[in-house]
C-alpha cells in the first residue's frame, strides 16, 4: 500500500453500520414505550374525568346514571332543579383501548378502561 492512500476498512465499516443498527433498536423501544406510557395515562385521566362526572350526577339526581350517556346531557332531579350536562361527551378511548361502565357494587357503580394489556377500574 502507498503512503497517500486513505479510506475506511471493511472491518471499520462494519462497526459502525453495527453501532448505528444498536442505536436504531434502542431508540424504537423507547419510542413504543412513551407511546404505550401516553395511552395510559390518557385512559387514567379519561376514567377520573368520567368517574367525577359520575359523582356530579349522583349529587344532583340522588342515583346513579343508567348510563354514561345521561351524563351529557341536562337532567332535572325530584325538585325541579336543572344541571349537566355533567361531561361535555363521551371520551373517545385510545387506540386499542376500551371503556366500560357498570353499575351496581360496592361503590354502586365502576369505570373500566382496557388495553394494552393494561385495566384500570374506578372509583
Amino acid at each position: 500500500m502507498r503512503k497517500n492512500q486513505r479510506g475506511f476498512t471493511l472491518i471499520e465499516l462494519l462497526v459502525v453500520v453495527a453501532i448505528l443498527a444498536v442505536l436504531t433498536t434502542i431508540a424504537m423501544t423507547m419510542y413504543h414505550n412513551v407511546q404505550s406510557r401516553s395511552r395510559l395515562a390518557k385512559a387514567q385521566a379519561d376514567t377520573q374525568t368520567m368517574a367525577s362526572a359520575v359523582g356530579a350526577f349522583q349529587a344532583h339526581m340522588g342515583q346513579m346514571p343508567a348510563s354514561l350517556a345521561e351524563l351529557s346531557i341536562p337532567q332535572t332531579n325530584v325538585n325541579g332543579q336543572v344541571a349537566g350536562p355533567f361531561m361535555a361527551g363521551d371520551p373517545a378511548p385510545p387506540a386499542g383501548w376500551t371503556y366500560s361502565y357498570a353499575v351496581g357494587g360496592p361503590s354502586g357503580y365502576s369505570i373500566t378502561a382496557s388495553g394494552d394489556s393494561t385495566t384500570i377500574t374506578r372509583p
